[in-house]
């Protein structure tokens, strides 16, 4: 029989390690009904498991929050597990005590035992058990042995009858409140003394007429309001948490470690954070494009001995000429270019990347941007879903539900395809390489984190603020944002992840391009660079292929497998280093691609709000490149 188990905790403690690591491939993320935020589901033997949005509180003050609370609300999970940091175990409590009162069966997971260790913390899980009157479980996520050590306890929930729900003492004004309460709580669908709480705090929940007035009657017995009895339940939650961690934890806990506490002086201080932030950026270009030089040679070599082969049989079967141009000399030579070319410094640069991201350093460059964010009367929460939008769009405009504000989560959505994703990152590399730095060159990986920081922070900054003293106008809002360790990356799992994610896609099409021509050239382009941009609506990464079928169908080399021989086939079609410029700018500052167009409309609910998210990088990138064009024009 099928169990379904709910996985809750605050973000940061290592929940979705341990999912991943109990699913393993059998999972997939789908939406709540009427919302936005995205749930993860997945199976392990008889239970099916789903990975709740990481909240700090079941008093909801966002939609992450509320989507958890209501789902535990609804009853569908028959058991909720608690995921808690050992390492900061107060602040996590706070969770465990909420769901205590609200659900029957619930077990903790206390997971990272290993860095508490580290930092001089001991956690006695069953001394917190005790206390709790909760089965605790130890574990450190990432390492073997948890899982079959969490699916024993999990499995042991069931070995005995659900225990009663349990809440701290409220004081005594509130608990006499919540006696009168009570006797009239009797058949309300929700359980009754959480209820009664939630009503004495003003909440709109559904429940009887005659308890509402009870509820705001006692309130009014008492002289508070409904904010001052939040706050007296959040106080007494607090107190709880204080006294089992006392119980429970014991050795020299610290918010840091010494180790973390230095690199943070280094990495978020006043004067090594943003020479470090481009340095690392730096580092990650160059390993990309030097790194890149070998792989690109083997892929070359072998695409050329795949397309002997492929000649050969072609002419055992008597294949005509023209399905031999078209398959051959058409989409496979254009496929082989890119693949040999391009494929090798993405697949390295974006899992160095990643690998960032789970060392730890990504928030911290978060954490340097937010004061920049303020300025433009934006959430600083906006560098998060800027920062996730360099490996896909689409995915930091869904990241940017994490902005409470509607016009701050506006701001995010209409600016974060100025920054370019993974699919722009080949072209630009290639075309950089090709006009304005010798191929290994370190310009090239110069050039590139110049770009990247124009095109992406510089350029955001601007249309952020332009935005929000125009028509999203408004006052920034406070971030909070919780600094993770510094941990060791887990280089096998981010490795695999990265080079999955990331795909290649071929198009062909060609009469359009001599239509587009004239005003083409007026931006420093021509008709079939902007038809390989538009073709290339579903993916970026298919803009190049799609634009050397383009100058093949209208008469150019018969073979292009590297670098030089891109760059030829470029030169034979006209292209001349402003052109290029041009098309490194409007690579940066263009349209986003339809899955992300798709998911600005999925988020805002408006096809005006999508139009603009095109409108707002489409219109900066032209401009530049007739600014660019005129003036190299006027120049000569």
């Amino acid at each position: 029989m099928e169990r379904v188990i709910a996985l809750a905790g605050n973000p940061n403690v290592g929940k979705s390690t341990l999912f991943n690591r109990l699913t393993g491939l059998r999972q997939h993320t789908g939406n709540w009904t009427g919302k936005t935020v995205a749930a993860a589901e997945g199976r392990c033997g008889d239970y099916r498991l789903v990975d709740l949005p990481g909240t700090y509180s079941l008093l909801p003050h966002s939609e992450e929050e509320q989507v958890a609370r209501d789902y535990l609300l609804r009853g569908e999970a028959e058991a909720v597990v608690v995921v808690c940091d050992a390492c900061c175990l107060e602040r996590n409590l706070n969770l465990v005590l909420q769901c205590r009162e609200l659900c029957q069966r619930v077990l903790v997971c206390v997971n990272l035992l290993d860095e508490a260790e580290r930092r001089g913390i001991r956690v006695d899980c069953t001394a917190l058990s005790l206390g709790l009157g909760l089965p605790v479980v130890g574990i450190t996520a990432r390492e073997k042995g948890s899982r079959e050590r969490f699916l024993a306890a999990l499995d042991a929930l069931w070995d005995a009858p659900a225990p009663p729900r349990r809440s701290p003492p409220y004081g005594q004004a509130l608990e006499t409140a919540l006696r009168h309460m009570l006797c009239l709580a009797e058949g309300e669908s929700l359980p009754a003394r959480w209820l009664c709480l939630r009503l004495l705090a003003g909440e709109r929940l559904p429940a009887s007429e005659t308890l509402r007035r009870a509820a705001e009657a006692e309130r009014l017995d008492l002289g508070l309001t409904p904010a001052a009895v939040e706050d007296l339940l959040s106080a007494a939650l607090s107190r709880e948490a204080a006294r089992l961690t006392a119980l429970s934890v014991t050795g020299e806990e610290r918010a840091y470690g010494a180790r973390d506490a230095r690199l943070d002086r280094i990495f978020t201080g006043k004067t090594w954070a943003f020479p470090m932030m481009l340095l690392l950026l730096l580092g990650i270009c160059y390993l990309s494009i030097r790194g890149a030089n070998l792989p690109s040679a083997w892929l070359s070599r072998g695409f050329a001995r795949l397309e002997e082969l492929l000649r050969r049989g072609f002419a055992a079967l008597n294949a005509p000429i023209w399905l031999e141009g078209l398959l051959l000399d058409g989409a496979y030579q254009s496929l082989a270019a890119v693949v040999s070319v391009m494929l090798p410094p993405m697949a390295i640069f974006f899992p160095l990347f990643t690998l960032l991201e789970d060392a730890g350093f990504l928030p911290r460059v978060a954490y340097n941007l937010d004061r920049p964010f303020q300025r433009c009367r934006a959430c600083g929460k906006q560098s998060l879903c800027m920062l996730m939008g360099l490996g896909c769009n689409a995915v930091g405009v869904t990241g940017c539900r994490i902005i409470d504000s509607r016009r701050e989560r506006l701001l995010a959505i209409l600016t974060n395809s100025i920054t370019p994703c993974n699919g722009r990152f080949p072209l630009l590399i290639a075309l950089l390489a090709m006009f304005f730095a010798p191929a290994g060159s370190a310009l090239v990986p110069a050039a590139l984190l110049s770009l990247i920081l124009t095109g992406s922070v510089l350029a955001t900054f601007a249309a952020t603020a332009l935005l929000s003293k125009t028509i999203l106008r408004g006052e920034p809002s406070p971030f909070v944002l919780e600094l993770p360790p510094y941990r060791r990356p887990q280089v096998g799992r981010v490795l695999l992840r990265s080079l999955l994610d990331r795909s290649l896609f071929v198009l062909g099409l060609l009469r359009l391009a001599a239509l587009l021509d004239a005003p083409g050239r007026f931006f420093g382009l021509d008709g079939a660079i902007l038809l390989a941009f538009l073709l290339g609506l579903p993916a970026n990464e298919t803009v190049l292929p799609i634009l050397l079928m383009l100058y093949r169908a209208s008469g150019g080399l018969g073979d292009a497998s590297g670098l030089g021989e891109i760059h030829g086939l470029l030169l034979q079609n006209g292209w001349t280093g402003v052109t290029a410029l041009c098309a490194v700018i409007f690579t940066v500052l263009h349209w986003p691609c339809s899955t992300t167009l798709l998911t600005v409309k999925k988020e805002t609910g408006s096809w005006k709000w999508t139009a603009l998210a095109a409108l707002v990088p489409t219109m900066m990138g032209l401009i530049l490149c007739a600014a660019v064009f005129s003036l190299t024009c006027q120049l000569r």
